[in-house]
């Protein structure tokens, strides 16, 4: 970075989800609830994938990442939100900023793509059955994750670059409980209009054009459904609409903050805690209240832990 874009600005001052003290502490408890929530469900998730022989599908391959993704996701944001909770000052390097803002979005996309291509994988099991373990192998799963890392990996890099070339040398206040992209850009001491259409450009259209891909997958499902059984078409709904429900409520506010140009709402906080911690928290629910193969794998290995500990 050249020395005239040198940011003067070292710190930033978040102002967090509320002034209210009182409000505070019980954001502060309700948060903490919810991110142990996220880390010990997510984590269940992961262990009983791993160590279960009968959860050895695709399907459950890219649950187990997307459990990983929810806790890297979600732990980018609130333990700086519950610690913030507690303090008057809440400050924040421009470095921690800069980072914070390029893990954030690196994970928050990888999601993106693993969730797409949970739906191209429920969309092969569903419309050709006979074939989906040669189309859908190990291989291919592989090469879906990966190019979930990459691409998750290029888009925020993109957006950080753009980011940190602004120089930042007046107010140093940001209106959020994160440091995000909009918020950034609106205290740029320089004319950020072209570079607002291109993070809109970049983070919208990567979220509208894979929610697209979503909705091709299971409008292509439905309309093979129509030659099933009545009951195979209620199993094979049934299997999609716990991954349905997660594309909604995390797809959902994503285009609302990002398919825009640059501008704050005062919603945002609000939004933005449905995507980083609200959907993170449920997404475990979810998938094993809705999926008996997922429940009695975690009864199994329950019932291993109680023999192991009685002898």
């Amino acid at each position: 970075m050249s020395m005239e874009n040198k940011p003067n600005v070292t710190e930033f001052i978040l102002h967090g989800l509320t002034q209210d003290k009182t409000v505070a502490k019980v954001f502060f408890a309700l948060f903490l609830l919810f991110y142990a929530t996220i880390i010990l469900g997510n984590l269940l998730i992961i262990v009983t994938i791993k160590t279960s022989g009968q959860l050895n599908s695709p399907m459950y391959f890219f649950l187990s990442y997307l459990s990983f993704l929810d806790i890297s996701y979600s732990t980018v944001t609130a333990p700086k939100l519950i610690y913030d909770l507690l303090v008057e000052k809440k400050t924040i390097s421009f470095v921690g900023c800069i980072a914070q803002l390029f893990v954030g979005h690196f994970f928050g996309c990888a999601e993106i793509f693993l969730l797409t291509a949970m739906a191209y994988d429920r969309c092969i099991a569903i419309c050709k059955p006979l074939h989906y373990t040669n189309i859908v192998n190990k291989h291919v799963c592989g090469w879906l994750v990966a190019a979930s890392w990459v691409g998750g990996f290029v888009h925020s890099m993109v957006q950080t670059l753009l980011t940190i070339q602004l120089p930042f040398c007046g107010p140093k206040e940001i209106d959020h409980y994160f440091c995000d992209l909009h918020p950034l850009l609106k205290l740029a001491c320089t004319d950020t209009y072209i570079i607002g259409i291109i993070v809109a450009a970049n983070s919208g259209v990567i979220s509208l054009s894979c929610f697209v891909v979503l909705v091709v997958s299971y409008a292509v499902i439905l309309l093979s459904l129509r030659t099933r059984s009545s009951e195979g078409r209620l199993k094979a709904l049934y299997t999609c609409t716990s991954h349905i429900t997660v594309v909604v409520l995390f797809f959902g506010p994503c285009i609302f903050i990002y398919m825009r140009p640059s501008t704050t709402f005062s919603a945002d906080k609000i939004v933005s805690v449905f995507y980083t911690i609200v959907t993170p928290m449920l997404n475990p629910l979810i998938y094993t209240l809705r999926n008996g193969e997922v429940k009695n794998a975690m009864k199994k290995l329950w019932s291993r832990k109680v023999k192991w500990s009685e002898q």
